[in-house]
């Protein structure tokens, strides 16, 4: 049987690997040749761990089984009747068959109604984007050296954060370090006082998904380290020098990271009908497409709603995982009527700075030095291979230490207007 898996996320890559031990032939396609472990993005963008520390190959992570095959391609219509996918590289367009397909896709950035202006906004959701971050950030402190204009520099300098989950947050509070810490021995000559980092959060507090005293104290440390937060307060619009709030408050920046939340990514070629507005797909209870038999969705794509979860399950990537593992067991034992998925809540976290952390686990809730040692020793365990945990243990060690961050270059200068 020849299972086509697309997509190299969390779940696509650990069915990959759970199935690569079997008799049937695994073929994993995705438009980039590496997996990346996304909740580290931020740390990327603000110059505290190298590209390489948070990616690993995807031939070399499945090099050593027979039955594993990869291609560097885009996905871009399903074809259901041939059971074929037609797919898009560099060169030239490619097809393959299948007898089973697994689309684990994953998420792209909602900008919620801003399509249009997308292009003034930074994301956060690639490896490039977090590059482009970095530079961007890099580039307006050395344009604000040189700037006499007050106005001009402040715009320059101030940092708006739009969405209060764990991306937001956990990037406000990197950045507010980097002002503290690492900008004053760069920038002798700026007046960090006139550069302001504001998250703005539609919703009544921040981390939504943890228990309301951890949003509050997550709430506590951002105010603690500098970071101005607004809650209640909805973006309406903004022009590349202004963000307005509200409908009429204005806030001069000329940096926007769009954190607000994610929308789901799914080829063609599906039944209308199963892809919701939110971009997920329609599965059963076993994971399966509706209405397909052969067709199965896992991680952020999949929409699954059941009692602990009716409006389906978090985007997280241990839903993913255990999805993965999920479909690996059935497609192994060839099961025809296999128990019904169920995700067991492992909890959440989120990083807010040195020390400073919350951690919400089913049986165990903290905040402060013990959460953050937690979060640090489930990151690092989680990312792939032996040298990326040891380049994130050291690179971590040094900071803690040390309060630098050595990745400051601008190595590929990026500007808004290229991509606008």
């Amino acid at each position: 049987m020849k299972i086509v898996i697309i997509g190299a996320g969390f779940g696509g890559i650990h069915l990959a690997k759970k199935l690569c031990n079997c008799k049937h032939e695994v073929v994993l396609v995705d438009k980039n040749n590496y997996h990346c472990f996304q909740p580290l993005l931020y740390q990327v963008a603000t110059a505290g761990l190298e590209t390489g520390t948070i990616s690993y190959p995807i031939r070399r992570m499945l090099q050593r089984h027979k039955n594993f095959r990869f291609y560097w391609a885009e996905v871009v219509n399903i074809d259901v009747e041939q059971k074929k996918l037609q797919m898009k590289t560099p060169s030239e367009d490619e097809s393959i068959n299948f007898d089973i397909l697994v689309i684990a896709t994953g998420t792209r950035t909602n900008f919620f109604g801003f399509e249009s202006k997308k292009g003034l906004f930074m994301s956060l959701k690639t490896i490039p984007e977090a590059l482009n971050l970095r530079s961007y950030m890099l580039q307006n402190l050395e344009l604000a050296v040189m700037e006499d204009s007050k106005e001009k520099r402040a715009e320059l300098l101030n940092i708006a954060i739009v969405g209060g989950g764990p991306t937001g947050v956990e990037l406000a509070g990197a950045l507010a370090e980097m002002k503290k810490h690492v900008l004053p021995k760069d920038y002798p000559e700026l007046n960090l006082d006139e550069m302001h980092i504001s998250l703005f959060q539609r919703g009544d507090r921040i981390l939504d998904m943890l228990h309301p005293s951890l949003s509050e104290k997550a709430l506590y440390y951002l105010k603690k380290m500098g970071v101005t937060v607004y809650l209640k307060t909805a973006v309406t619009d903004y022009d590349g020098d202004f963000l307005t709030l509200n409908g009429t408050e204005k806030f001069p920046t000329d940096t926007v990271i769009w954190a607000a939340g994610v929308k789901a990514v799914s080829p063609n070629g599906l039944d209308k009908a199963t892809v919701l507005p939110n971009g997920r797909l329609q599965v059963d209870e076993q994971l399966r497409v509706v209405p397909y038999n052969n067709i199965y969705a896992i991680g952020d794509l999949a929409y699954m709603p059941c009692d602990a979860y009716p409006n389906g399950h978090p985007q997280v990537a241990p839903v993913a995982i255990d999805m993965a593992k999920y479909l690996a067991k059935i497609f192994k034992k060839s099961e025809q009527a296999p128990k019904d998925f169920v995700y067991k809540h492992k909890g959440s976290m989120a990083v807010v700075g040195r020390n400073k952390a919350v951690v919400d686990l089913p049986k165990f809730r903290s905040g402060g030095f013990l959460a953050w040692i937690i979060w640090m020793f489930v990151h690092m365990m989680s990312l792939v291979g032996f040298r990326n945990k040891t380049a994130a243990f050291f690179s971590w060690a040094y900071s803690y230490f040390t309060y630098e961050k050595a990745l400051r270059l601008i190595i590929r200068p990026y500007r808004r207007e290229d991509n606008y």
